[in-house]
């Protein structure tokens, strides 16, 4: 596929949903513009028009009489208020139409962001793709705002303007529309052409100098521990002399611009004077009717000086689209984890299974059954694919080969996600319709119901980030309370107590035996008191699965005594 098809396919993948959330409203907002640009056009050529007559007409008492002065005022102040309420309606249509789409492609992004694997890209990146839900987002207003409306009412206005001569004489009415056509769109192509390399050079040096300014904040102290505070320093200024450079040619390319649209509408105002002048010596036209030629062609350069913008947010623009092609286009057909029958909680077959951007194989040819109700733990050293196991039957990594089927799950990590928010709301996020009698009750089955109710606030609670203001212990059972308002049979544990001292420990491990009830449970573990629950272990060493053993059997207890222990 060549560059100009690869450039025109992801156009459309982005264009596709733009313009399929509100396509009515959409178009509504680009005839409100055109209908703008024209009544515009329109007052200012009838008012030369109805100006020059009238001073002809006073020129002789008995044109002075007869001359109809109300038909044309009365056009005037109609164009006047209609230009204001199109003017209005286009800024009230065109703005909210594309608010409500770039909210709809938000969430369209979010569906693409939870697809197998975007959660792990989330994590290592978050600042680059918190990057494109907001500015690359904000970049496609341009698409439409910027670029589709302007064209559309230029293009208006260049009929119009072509129209009006054309009555006059064909030959320039046609001259003139070409002309307005031919320089305008063209100038804006040429900018955007010239504009999109400063436009992608500003962009990438926006995030980076983000980036490099939310690490020098949160990583201060590291920094300075380790005498790197200066040298991120130095790449913070770095990339903002590099963003000065982008502006700076924006800046310059924008001048030139403006420039140049400007000798434009001279030539075009030069050209429609010398043609009126040759038509008024030839007695087709008469003054007033030349005087509305001058003005309506006078008029008809501004709405493609409007594009000028637009076309210097094309590369910016450009590069956004880029970036969210991929994430906005329909799901390819691969491999991926399902619900099975009734005889199974989790069944593999022959499955493999490797990260994002890896060619190594974090999983090899692994088959595993387990069936409802059954204890698991799967225990290996660190790197063998026991969070790699669980992340493919949670439907976090898409299986490369194989069969994959699992009842619906939810998986604990070993990092407790907790988010600047109430408590209510960070438990909630396991249940949005759970009511406080539901909260308190998973509350107290977590072990943290009188924590909370120590608090000033109760679940009212406000946390900090990342859940600041709650100790290890009370963070991890916050995230065992949430484990238990999710109504799923199927619990994931990747060593749901590491980090935790031991008594911490035993007492989360004992009230999440005691919750889990019928559930199936599979947890991965390296540590004793973990892998104790378990009926099965399996064993797992290099992203296979070397042995299985069950509880009572001497092998089960060699094993289990070769973990490590609290």
């Amino acid at each position: 596929m060549s560059r100009s098809q690869s450039d025109w396919r992801e156009l459309r993948l982005v264009l596709r949903p733009f313009l399929a959330t509100q396509p009515r409203a959409l178009l509504w907002g680009g005839l409100l513009a055109a209908a703008t640009v024209l009544a515009g056009m329109a007052l200012l050529g009838l008012s030369g028009w109805f100006i020059t007559a009238t001073a002809l007409a006073g020129l002789h008492a008995a044109t002075a009489f007869t001359f109809d002065v109300f038909m044309p005022s009365a056009g005037i102040r109609l164009l006047a208020l209609g230009r204001t309420a199109s003017r209005y309606g286009e800024r009230l249509v065109t703005h909210d139409a594309t608010f409500g789409v770039l909210a709809a492609l938000r969430v369209r992004l979010f569906r693409g962001w939870a697809r197998p694997g975007a959660a792990l890209q989330l994590a290592m990146r978050p600042s680059r793709l918190l990057f494109r839900l907001t500015s690359d987002i904000d970049a496609l207003e341009s698409l439409y705002l910027r670029l589709l409306v302007p064209a559309a009412a230029a293009l208006g206005a260049a009929l119009l303007a072509g129209a009006v001569l054309g009555f006059m004489h064909v030959g320039v009415g046609l001259a003139l529309l070409l002309w307005l056509v031919a320089v305008g769109w063209g100038l804006a192509l040429f900018i955007a052409r010239r504009a999109r390399r400063p436009a992608v050079r500003r962009a990438h040096g926006i995030e980076a100098l983000r980036a490099r300014t939310v690490d020098l904040v949160a990583g201060q102290t590291d920094l300075v521990m380790a005498g790197r505070a200066d040298a991120q320093r130095e790449a913070l200024m770095s990339a903002d002399a590099h963003l000065a450079k982008a502006d700076l040619a924006l800046n310059r390319l924008e001048t030139s611009a403006g420039a140049a649209y400007g000798v434009a509408g001279t030539l075009t105002l030069v050209g429609v004077l010398l043609a009126v002048g040759a038509l008024m010596g030839e007695g087709a036209i008469g003054a007033p009717a030349a005087a509305l030629g001058l003005l309506v062609a006078l008029t008809a350069t501004e709405p493609f000086a409007a594009l000028r913008r637009g076309a210097l947010d094309a590369g910016r623009t450009w590069l956004a689209v880029r970036r969210l092609a991929p994430r906005l286009a329909p799901d390819e057909a691969r491999p991926g984890v399902v619900e099975p029958g009734k005889a199974f909680a989790v069944s593999l077959v022959h499955l493999s299974a490797a990260h994002s951007g890896s060619g190594i194989p974090a999983l090899s040819d692994v088959s595993l059954a387990i069936v409802p109700g059954e204890r698991v733990a799967l225990i290996g050293a660190s790197g063998a694919g026991k969070s790699t196991l669980l992340s493919v039957i949670a439907g976090e990594i898409a299986p490369r080969a194989g069969i994959a089927s699992a009842q619906p799950s939810c998986l604990l990590t070993q990092r407790t996600e907790l988010f600047q928010d109430s408590l209510r709301d960070n438990l909630r996020l396991a249940d949005p319709t759970a009511d406080d009698a539901r909260l308190w009750s998973a509350l107290q089955s977590a072990g943290l119901g009188g924590d909370v109710r120590s608090f000033p606030a109760g679940l009212d609670t406000a946390l900090g980030e990342g859940g600041l203001g709650l100790s290890g212990g009370q963070s991890r059972r916050l995230a065992l309370a949430r484990l238990l308002l999710r109504p799923v049979p199927l619990w994931l544990l990747d060593e749901p107590t590491e980090a935790l001292d031991a008594t911490i420990a035993h007492d989360v491990l004992r009230r999440l035996c005691a919750q889990a009830g019928p559930r199936t449970l599979l947890i991965a573990t390296h540590l004793r008191r973990e892998a104790a629950l378990a009926d099965r272990l399996v064993c797992m060493r290099q992203g296979r699965i070397v042995a299985e053993l069950r509880r009572g059997s001497p092998a089960f207890d060699a094993a289990l005594n070769a973990l490590r222990p609290d």
